[in-house]
This record gives C-alpha cells, structure tokens and sequence, in this order.
C-alpha cells in the first residue's frame, strides 16, 4: 500500500477507535439492527456522486448519527467528524470500478472509497459487522475483547523475541570485542531486529484499533522495544560497505522489510541485504564493525562525537586500541571525554566477555 493509503487508513482506524464519538454512534446502530454508510469526507467529487437526500451540515453527534442512519441513504462527514453535512443520500459511483463485494451497500461503500480516495464505513445489519474501505482495503473492525486477546498473544511473542535478540546482541558484543565477527554473526542480529520490529508494527496497529483501551499495551510495547530502530540502524552502518552494492541503511531497511517469512529465516537472504555476497562458505568470512553500536551504549555521548570517533579511527578494533591522547585528536572530544569514552569502552569490554564467558 503507497505511504499515504497507508497513513489515512491509521488516521481512520483511530477516528473509529474504542473511545471516539464516531465509534460510539456506529456501536449505537449496530445495537439497533440497522444499517448504515458513511462517508469520511466531503469533495466536488463526493457531491457528484450523491442524489436526493438533503443537506444538514450540522455538528456530529453518535446520537444523531444513529437518528439519521434510520432512513435509507447515505450519511456524509466531513474529513475531521465533526459534522454531518449530508444525509439520506444515494450514492451512484462508476459501476465500472471492480469489487469483490456481493451486497449492495458494501459494493457502494468499495467503490466510493476507491474512486473518491475518501474511506468509507459500512455497518452490516445481517452480519453485525462495522467494515472500512480505504482506497482498496477492506478492514473488518473487532471487538475490543478480539483485540485485546490477539494482542496478549502477540506481546507474549515479542517477550519471547525480545529475549533471544537480547542474547544474539550479546554475544555479537563480546564477539565484535574480540574481532571473531562472522557474517553469520551479523545475519542473526540482523535477522532478530527484524522480527522484533514486525511484531512491534503488528502490535502497534492493535493498540491504534483498540484506542483508550490500549494504554496499557502502549506502555508494554515502549518498554519492551525501546531503542529498536537504533539498534537497527547501529547494526547496519557498523558493518554497510559504503562502496559496496547496497548504498545506504534505507535501502537496507527496505530490503529487509521485503523479505517474506520465509526468506527472513534464511540468513543468506538477510546477509544479501547488507551487500555480503553469499556464495559457498562465505556466512562464515570475518567481518569487523566500525564500532557505531559499541560506541552507542557509552552514557552520555553525544550522536554528533560517536560519527567522528568512527570516522577517525575506522574500525572498533582501532578505537579499542587508542589511548586518551590519540581520542584527544578528535576535534570536540577533549581530555574529560576522552577518559569517558576509553573507560566506557573498557567497561563493555570487560562485561561482554564475562557474560559470554562465565
């Protein structure tokens, strides 16, 4: 789905969440064995497309929605729902506009949305269901307990996720300190950052959907993948060849969302999306980072120092070497920070192999 299909249908997700006054006045029809279509949004081509009805352009209520839904017709909003401008109108979209939809008012509501790019929301009164159209998306909204249920789950397999890649990093940690770094090594990493951060949008458009009712999950979820998309972000310019066949850590990262589930779990597929070129024994070649996410885990370094220890020195076998004299000769990092930064580095040295060691 292009960037901004996908970003109007999360803003409409959270119109209709649990909490909304649109939520409650589509519950409240629900609850009354009726139908409805409503339109989000109001054009010159929404008003070609409607006949009869009439206009009221008054202030949107869940109440009045629900009175107006009781005629046939469709309802009219304006993008922000906060007024009803239109009411008991006939949509007449270009029937030449494809739909997989058999009832009458669900093949409307798919080609309104498609044609005019304004979602539309159609409530079943046969299967008592509430269904957006957004552009050529077809969402049916769940009850807050489904939600709630399938999250849990999902936030189970993102502890579980969380942990391994907790392990890989460490071990990463201890073996990128000792320059026993394989492209195996990174691959893992890599690999688990990428699973982690597809459970995290999963979860994500649950907590959207779920509204009020998802603080909770919000917390959970910030806490459980805080830093993820540095750690991402770390990994691949540690170990991206600026010279190689992938150019930049975007075109990695669109590499990797690309990757199905399959592919994900080979690590030849997700070694590929750094550049490496897989052939025969070549998972098991040694790589060195350029010391970015080591650097990184050093309190209180600012971005701005780290890019210039990394592009002074070259390599984290390089800094790890260098004395406060030779970190001095980098320009903003004086004699206080140069201490910080060799104990810093000391520090993580020493704890990395005690924890892969002992």
């Amino acid at each position: 789905m292009p960037d901004h299909d996908d970003e109007l249908f999360r803003s409409t997700l959270a119109a209709v969440a649990p909490g909304s006054v649109l939520r409650d006045g589509l519950e409240r029809i629900l609850r009354g064995n009726t139908g409805a279509l409503v339109v989000l949004g109001h054009d010159k081509l929404v008003e070609s497309l409607c006949t009869g009805g009439f206009d009221v352009n008054i202030e949107f209520s869940a109440t009045r929605l629900r009175e107006l839904a009781k005629m046939d017709g469709a309802v009219v909003v304006d993008s922000s729902v906060s007024r009803i401008l239109k009411a008991a109108v006939q949509l007449v979209p270009d029937p030449s506009i494809e739909t997989l939809e058999s009832g009458t008012r669900h093949r409307t509501a798919e080609r309104v949305a498609r044609q005019t790019g304004h979602p539309v929301v159609s409530v079943s009164q046969s299967m008592h269901i509430i269904a957006l159209y957004v552009g050529g998306r077809r969402h049916v909204l769940r009850t807050t307990t489904e939600l709630i249920s399938q999250a849990n789950q999902a936030m189970q397999t993102l502890e579980r996720y969380t942990n391994r890649l907790n392990e890989v990093t460490g071990t990463l940690s201890a073996l990128e300190i000792e320059d026993l770094v394989t492209v195996r090594d990174v691959a893992v990493v890599l690999q688990r950052l990428e699973m982690v951060r597809r459970i995290h949008s999963e979860i994500a458009e649950y907590v959207l959907e779920l509204g009020v009712d998802g603080r909770l999950l919000t917390l959970q979820l910030e806490e459980l993948t805080a830093g993820l998309d540095d750690d991402l972000n770390a990994v691949i310019l540690d170990y991206l060849d600026p010279d190689g066949a992938v150019g930049s850590s975007d075109e990695v990262l669109t590499n990797l969302s690309g990757l199905d589930a399959t592919e994900l779990l080979d690590l030849g597929h997700v070694a590929k999306t750094l550049g490496f070129p897989i052939v025969g024994e070549s998972l098991d070649a040694s790589v060195s980072p350029r010391g970015l996410r080591i650097l990184g885990k050093i309190p209180r370094l600012p971005g701005a120092i780290v890019e210039r220890l990394v592009d002074h020195f070259g390599s984290l076998q390089r800094l790890l070497a260098a004395g406060i004299d030779d970190l001095m000769a980098v320009d903003g990092v004086g004699d206080l920070r140069a201490r910080t930064v060799r104990e810093g580095l000391s520090r993580l040295a020493e704890s990395s192999i005690l924890e892969r060691y002992v």
